[in-house]
């Protein structure tokens, strides 16, 4: 019933039966004969960034007298926390979404480097107030490179050891 539908039509079954609908385009396959068939897997961007993410996070850990600071980025945002995986508990939070850091900074079309850095700042600040010195950064799958590289920076810079 499906393969007879056009996209539009096909979204709209989806949505009213409540099912979870994946319209990513189907694997390329090529067939040998004999019933032997291969096909090719095909990964998106962001799953490939979330399986670096897992790799990462069975190596870093945070503790109480190391915490992970762990990065997000979107592409309107950039998050930063500091985590205590022992406890599941957010020791210290910043990003774009603040309303302190939103009015100090002129976003336009997404967070730069400059916004990075300035988050960086005001995470390693609010971990100093708390005593906290020393993280385990985790940059989320995402290359150290860019906002990345330059919220770390920004950390070290005004005080946090990794």
């Amino acid at each position: 019933m499906a393969s007879s539908l056009s996209f539009a039509q096909s979204a709209f079954v989806c949505s009213q039966s409540n099912q979870f609908c994946n319209f990513r385009p189907k694997p390329s396959s090529v067939s040998f004969g004999a019933g032997l068939t291969i096909e090719a897997k095909t990964r998106t961007r962001r799953e490939d960034r979330q399986a670096r993410h897992v790799r990462i996070r069975k190596k870093v850990e945070g503790t109480p007298e190391r915490p992970r600071l762990s990065v997000f980025r979107s592409n309107k945002h950039i998050y930063a926390q500091v985590i205590d995986d022992s406890k599941m508990h957010t020791l210290a939070a910043a990003s774009t979404m603040q309303k302190a850091v939103s009015e100090q900074l002129e976003m336009t079309a997404g967070p730069t480097i400059e916004v990075a850095k300035k988050v960086g700042e005001i995470i390693a600040k609010s971990c100093l107030e708390k005593g906290i010195v020393k993280v385990a950064f985790d940059r989320g799958g995402y290359p150290y490179h860019g906002r990345i590289e330059a919220l770390a920076d920004a950390a070290r810079e005004h005080g946090l050891q990794f």
